[in-house]
């Protein structure tokens, strides 16, 4: 609090400033493109003689007065306009016309350019991204590119979000697109454990841009990682021959709960114990909304002050930043980190050293998030705290009773904390060979390491006599190196009129994770630590060919091997190959009203091997949940003993192989108005198939319920279409927009299961309140996965649900297992993102809606406790119940019922910012307010409709996050 204060006070003295003049100016012209300065460049003021032009290193004089408008103009570049302010230094970045140089984007192991490209690729840049105060880096980007969703798992502090590419490609294995920090590919199953985040490290200040690689034909170089897509992230690095400048952001932001669970109010809550024979004497004279009670306004502030500084052959970008962050359950995340990075040129510009280096502390200071379910279930009569001043209980004796939610909440009776500090560095060699030009080297060393511990303390539950409080200690560290070098051969062969693009390279990586805690329950229980170590080699090719500036072909291989597969199933290959036709480029399209049409198709195989634990083949070992197996090997000072945990084999399948994704997309790319108005329209056809997964093992086995194996197939199919609008582009007013919508479905076409063809899901989210497990939702050959599996429920003829009347599917005069049926699902059939950005002199206005269509959600909310036995029935106790009891007045639970799958079709306006940039004589300031999560428009009644696996049971709400923000340039 103290800090979001200082930062408020802060914003409040520095925004009145006002604004001075400047009469003369300095700068710098550089290309957009490689950052080298320009010589040479016209640099006049509009409508008049005076001007100049730039010497050798770009940089120029001229003199102007206040609100002249100065024009920058360079043969083969884009002419730019800029009205003089006041500023000290005008560093202009000019971009090279389309017609001559589309836009530079990176693909694996290289780039190329927009126009040249021939897979699915999408950059988002810097200009393009959210704002406001956003600690995960993925928020950034959502909403901002086409068949690419991103959803938070809600509104902790800290709080990451899941990335899905195309909706992902596998079943139990992981959906996460594999992540390339400046060329090191980050570890799918997060950097540090125990954040919510896996990029939690990452400043978002600190990111250029995201390029997605979302079909196999761009994923395939990536080869056993890349079946989910690859988001390769740029961070910032400064640029050579720019001025030395310090730059400090803050933004001062506080976050509010928008929606809670609906339950009983105190005098309906009385009124259903009266009516249905609870007990009266128990009630309490108070009306508490115990959520209103445990949620809080959360507050926060993020710092960053950089630094940058660019010379002819040598450039650096330091930031030093410190995030905080409230959760309205006070829960809090806090990061405090280092960007380093530095580039040096040498051999007149032909060798290139690049280091990256990024250092973290980050703290995350759980809540207890079981006070959300305590929440919605105790007695609204009773107050906080009793006559004596102390939280008030159910009493000894209810031991299944809640908690006071106030008292999960209160640090003396829980208390989770967990630190990682950790260190992302990347270092790069990039050398021209000076007796052939057109031949590259580039070397690529990274590391990622990071140190966790944490701890956690829960209080003995109250109402349990016999309840001990928990202590857990936990420590450990993930190290994940990598080393990978390529040679590319770039040549332009005029006899064939034809440039070629060759890369050949290796790479290896190793990833390492140690971790141990300690449990104290009672006794004090040990696992012994657990060591999890796996390697990948691989090789890989790439050879492009752009034929007539017309005609494109690209091909691609990679050979990876993975310790985590026997020597017989260990190298997998992953071909990747695509084409393009520059129609535009045709002597047909010579008087065509297009400015750009290029057609593209590509297909390749992509791999996964994230299934848990190394060596599976091997078989699998955990430690055992039988007290009478473990062993004992000292005692506590109190004489309680101490006990090893020992291990068990699981079940294991020695014939265990690559999950192998074959892909198939085809696309046109488009522009009209001299590319003021450009589009995409991407369809793919996707098929996993030998899909790893856990499964039940056969009956009679000697060995736990699980196995590890490969068990079927899944496919799925998609349109995406993005639209990007430059509306107005006048000196004081711009609009730009973008839109892009995505069309998907999957179904699993097979399971090599024995016995019956389908089988549930894994407890999603630790599982589902009120007994229903794991069942509820079912994967089955024709069906999407994330399928529902429900009884239909019968209405009377008000359209009331009766309770316990479902549809006898088989005609049996019975309802058995045999009535449930695959009932909609919580993926969408359709998403859509739309942007626009305005401009009006120094004013700026942006705003993202994001929405989604076709998916369902499990309202688990209310099939758990929307029902009288959960008020009057319980054991000793008596708590609160979801309000659709009103309408249903079910006697019990009807866990299984669809009457609580809801379709949850939303649009949200996710964020909105207006901004105001003031020039001063020594400074530039720009002040901005920014809303996330502004509204939501459902019809679906739960909490939040936007929830990934579609069953909402104590879902951590969403919040709405006001945000004041200064950035300062000098």
């Amino acid at each position: 609090m103290k800090t979001f204060l200082n930062a408020l006070l802060f914003c409040l003295i520095m925004a009145p400033a006002t604004l001075l003049a400047q009469t003369n100016v300095s700068g710098t012209v550089t290309d957009k493109a490689n950052a080298m300065p320009l010589p040479g460049v016209n640099v006049l003021v509009k409508g008049t003689s005076r001007g100049a032009s730039t010497d050798f290193d770009g940089k120029f004089t001229v003199e102007v007065n206040q609100g002249e408008i100065i024009v920058v103009s360079y043969v083969g570049y884009k002419t730019q306009e800029i009205t003089f302010n006041g500023q000290a230094n005008l560093d202009v970045a000019l971009e090279e016309d389309a017609a001559q140089l589309d836009e530079v984007v990176l693909i694996g192991y290289g780039s190329t350019t927009k126009q040249d490209a021939t897979g699915a690729v999408e950059k988002v840049g810097d200009e393009e991204f959210n704002r406001g105060a956003i600690v995960a880096p993925q928020q950034l980007i959502a909403g901002k590119a086409a068949g690419v969703r991103i959803t938070t798992g809600g509104g902790a502090a800290g709080e990451g979000g899941e990335i899905r590419i195309r909706g992902g490609a596998s079943l139990n294995s992981t959906n996460d697109p594999l992540i390339v920090i400046d060329g090191l590919p980050i570890d799918q199953r997060g950097g540090a454990q125990g954040t919510r985040n896996a990029l939690s490290a990452i400043n978002p200040a600190d990111i250029e841009d995201f390029v997605v690689l979302k079909d196999a034909s761009a994923t395939a170089i990536y080869g056993s990682r890349a079946s989910n897509g690859v988001i390769l992230i740029t961070t910032k690095k400064g640029k050579a021959n720019q001025p030395f400048k310090v730059e400090y952001g803050l933004q001062a932001s506080t976050r509010t709960v928008t929606n809670t669970v609906d339950v009983l109010n105190a005098s309906q809550y009385r009124q259903v114990v009266t009516d249905n024979g609870g007990d009266v004497s128990v009630l309490g004279n108070a009306s508490t909304d115990w959520q209103d009670q445990i949620y809080t306004t959360g507050v926060g502030a993020i710092h960053n002050l950089t630094v940058s500084k660019g010379y002819e052959d040598f450039n650096f970008r330091v930031n030093l930043n410190h995030s905080s962050q409230e959760g309205p359950l006070n829960d809090l995340f806090e990061r405090t980190g280092a960007n380093v990075a530095l580039v040096h040129r040498f051999l007149n510009n032909d060798l290139k050293l690049t280091l990256t280096s990024t250092l973290s502390q980050s703290e995350n200071d759980y809540a207890n998030e079981g006070a959300l379910g305590a929440a919605i279930a105790f007695d609204p009569t009773q107050p906080v705290f009793d006559e004596n001043g102390n939280y008030t209980q159910y009493g000894t004796g209810a031991n299944l009773a809640p908690a006071n939610p106030l008292f999960l909440l209160d640090n003396n009776n829980f208390n989770s904390r967990q630190t990682s500090k950790r260190v992302i560095s990347n270092f790069n060699i990039d050398y021209k060979f000076w007796f052939l030009k057109d031949l590259r080297f580039n070397l690529n060393a990274g590391i990622d390491y990071a140190e966790n511990s944490g701890y956690l303390f829960s209080a003995a539950n109250p109402n349990n006599a016999g309840a001990v409080p928990t202590n857990e200690v936990s420590s450990g560290l993930n190290r994940n190196t990598s080393l990978d070098f390529y040679l590319n051969y770039k040549k332009d062969i005029e006899s064939i009129n034809t440039l070629v693009d060759l890369t050949a390279g290796h790479a290896f990586q190793e990833f390492y994770i140690f971790s141990e805690f300690s449990r104290q329950t009672g006794i004090l229980t040990a696992p012994p630590a657990d060591i999890n170590r796996n390697a990948l080699e691989s090789y890989f090719v790439r050879a492009s060919f752009d034929i007539a500036d017309k005609y494109l072909i690209s091909a691609s291989f990679r050979r990876d091997g993975s310790s985590r597969f026997s020597e017989d199933n260990r190298w997998g290959s992953f071909p990747g190959v695509s084409v393009g036709w520059k129609l535009m480029n045709e002597s047909f399209m010579e008087n065509s009203f297009f400015s750009n049409l290029k057609l593209r198709a590509g297909w390749g195989v992509t791999g996964q091997q994230e299934i848990g634990p190394n060596y599976g083949y091997l078989g699998i070992y955990t430690p055992s949940r039988n007290n009478a197996a473990n062993i004992q090997f000292g005692t506590l000072p109190n004489g309680d003993p101490i006990f090893f945990e020992t291990l068990r084999p699981e079940g294991f399948d020695e014939n265990l192989k690559w999950e192998e994704t074959t892909q198939y997309n085809v696309a046109l790319d488009f522009g009209f108005f001299n590319n003021r108005l450009t589009g995409t329209v991407d369809a793919y056809y996707r098929e996993t198939k030998d899909l790893l997964s856990r499964v039940p093992v056969p009956a009679g086995a000697n060995l736990t319920d699980l196995l590890i194996t490969n068990v079927g197939e899944v496919t799925s199919r998609g349109l995406e279409f993005s639209l990007n609008g430059v509306i107005a582009q006048k000196e004081n007013f711009g609009w730009d927009t973008n839109f892009n919508i995505t069309f998907q479905e999957q179904e699993i076409t097979k399971l090599n299961l024995s016995g019956d063809s389908d089988y549930f899901l894994p407890s999603p989210n630790g599982g589902i309140s009120g007994g229903v497990g794991n069942n509820i939702q079912i994967y089955r050959p024709g069906y999407d996965p994330s399928t529902f599996f429900v009884f239909r429920q019968v209405y009377d003829d008000n359209g009331d649900p009766i309770a316990g009347a479902y549809v006898d599917v088989n005609g049996d005069n019975q309802i058995t297992e045999a009535d449930r049926q695959a009932y909609k699902k919580a993926t969408p059939d359709a998403f859509i993102g739309f942007t626009n950005n305005f401009r009006y002199k120094n004013l700026d206005l942006n705003f993202t809606f994001r929405g989604s269509f076709g998916n369902y959600v499990y309202n688990n909310s209310a099939s758990d406790r929307g029902n009288v036995n959960a008020v009057v029935n319980q054991p000793g106790y008596q708590a609160n119940a979801h309000s659709s009891f009103l309408d249903t007045n079910f006697t019990n639970q009807e866990l299984f019922s669809d009457y609580y799958i809801q379709r949850a079709d939303f649009v949200r306006l996710d964020n909105i910012s207006l901004g105001y940039t003031i020039p001063f004589s020594k400074m530039t300031l720009r002040t901005s307010l920014t809303a996330t999560n502004v509204f939501v428009i459902t019809e679906y009644d739960g909490l939040d409709p936007e929830i990934s696996n579609g069953i909402q049971n104590n879902f951590y709400p969403r919040t709405r996050d006001i945000v004041l923000g200064l950035n300062f340039t000098f």
